[in-house]
Formats: C-alpha cells, sequence, structure tokens
C-alpha cells in the first residue's frame, strides 16, 4: 500500500510540474500514467481532499531526497495517528446515522407491510407471503436443504441471487441468517414464499458487507427445492 501511495505523490508530483492534456493519441507511457493516477485518485479521493498540496510536496520532495525532515518521526507519527483517528470518528458517526435511517426506514415499512392482504408476521417479527404452495415435507432446524432465492433492498436493489446464477444453494437450516431458518421451516418442498426480515433476524446493526447496511430490513424471494438426505 505504502508503493501505491507513493507511486499516487509522484504522480501528483509531476502533474504541479506538467500540465499537458492526455488523450488517446498520446504516447503509451502518458495514457498509463494518467490511467494510473486516476484510478489512485478515485482510491485516495478522501484522503486527498484533506490533503494541503504546498505541505504534501514538501514532505515528498524531503523524503525522496533523503532531506532532514521538518518535523521529527515522533511528531509525523502523531500527526498520522490523529489524522486516522479524526477519519474513524467522523466514519463511526455516519456509519450511526445510516443505521439509525435505515432503522426507521424498516419499521415503517414493515408495519405498512402488515396490513396487507396475504402478509403474515409471526411472533418474532418475520413477515412472510405464501407465493407458491407446495406438497412436499416440511424442513427441520438439522434438515439439509436445497433452495433458489433472490434477496432485495427495500429499494428494490437486488443484492443476492442464486437465481441470476442459475444454480441453487445447499445449506444447514440452522446455517444461515434466524429469518431464514424460521422461515424455511414453514415451507414445504415446492413451494415459494417471500420473507419480509426485519434487521435484527438478519444482519443486525452490522450489516454486511458493501451491499446490505447497517440494520436493514430484507426481502428475500426463497424457493425449496428439496430437502436433501
Amino acid at each position: 500500500m505504502k508503493k501505491i501511495i507513493l507511486g499516487l505523490s509522484i504522480l501528483m508530483a509531476v502533474s504541479h510540474s506538467q500540465a499537458a492534456t492526455v488523450n488517446n493519441k498520446s504516447p503509451q507511457k502518458d495514457q498509463f500514467s494518467y490511467s494510473y493516477g486516476y484510478a489512485m485518485g478515485k482510491t485516495y479521493a478522501d484522503i486527498l481532499k484533506d490533503i494541503h498540496p504546498e505541505a504534501f510536496l514538501q514532505g515528498l520532495q524531503q523524503g525522496a531526497l533523503g532531506q532532514k525532515t521538518s518535523l521529527t518521526d515522533e511528531e509525523m507519527a502523531k500527526a498520522l495517528a490523529q489524522y486516522k483517528q479524526q477519519s474513524e470518528a467522523k466514519q463511526l458517526i455516519a456509519f450511526q446515522q445510516t443505521a439509525q435511517e435505515n432503522g426507521k426506514l424498516g419499521e415503517a415499512f414493515l408495519a405498512e407491510n402488515a396490513k396487507k392482504s396475504g402478509i403474515m408476521t409471526t411472533k418474532s417479527g418475520l413477515q412472510y407471503q405464501i407465493l407458491q404452495t407446495g406438497q412436499g415435507k416440511k424442513p427441520t432446524v438439522t434438515s439439509k436443504v436445497s433452495v433458489n432465492y433472490e434477496g432485495r433492498l427495500l429499494d428494490g436493489t437486488v443484492f443476492d441471487s442464486s437465481i441470476a446464477r442459475g444454480q441453487p444453494v445447499d445449506f444447514q437450516v440452522s446455517q444461515v441468517i434466524s429469518g431464514w431458518t424460521e422461515g424455511l421451516q414453514l415451507m414445504q418442498e415446492g413451494s415459494k414464499y417471500r420473507f419480509f426480515i426485519p434487521a435484527k433476524l438478519a444482519y443486525g446493526d452490522m450489516g454486511a458487507g458493501d451491499s446490505i447496511g447497517p440494520n436493514s430490513t430484507l426481502i428475500f424471494d426463497v424457493e425449496l427445492l428439496k430437502i436433501l438426505p
């Protein structure tokens, strides 16, 4: 990572001294340099917006030439640590705000959804709708099942889909989020249900990866294909 940042730093320094416009007729080295610089600029955009260009280039030059630093190692370490601490505090505040907003959206959605015809709500708060009734057996918590599914956020964004991949998934009923564990045991083989899963029965206030934010209410269309031996 340090090498990448150094490369970005050098490119920034060069850009201050050379303002030539790069296009598809420019030499290959210039096109590569521009492309690399653009990619690094996007990657480190949040950090670069907090950088004072003159001070940055002064540090870059002194470091590249091995000159005596204007700050001691301890002072530089302290400055970097303070920035990291401030940045993490900002991220935490933004994360908490997102969690609060998602929580309110989920509560409002589920409250309205519960009023709709065909929507059933369990004691845990799981809501479900029967799309197709199967005739087979119901799985237990220890059963292994094969299912097709598609998961969506409240805004309709699909974050995962075995249907799109064209490949069902197999797993034990107890090894998934609690909303699924409960919902699957309501289904018979061959049935299709739509689950409306509150955050507490899904990924909670931490979310999952970049796709599922904190306190997200999720919607899953699930087809129970079969209970496996």
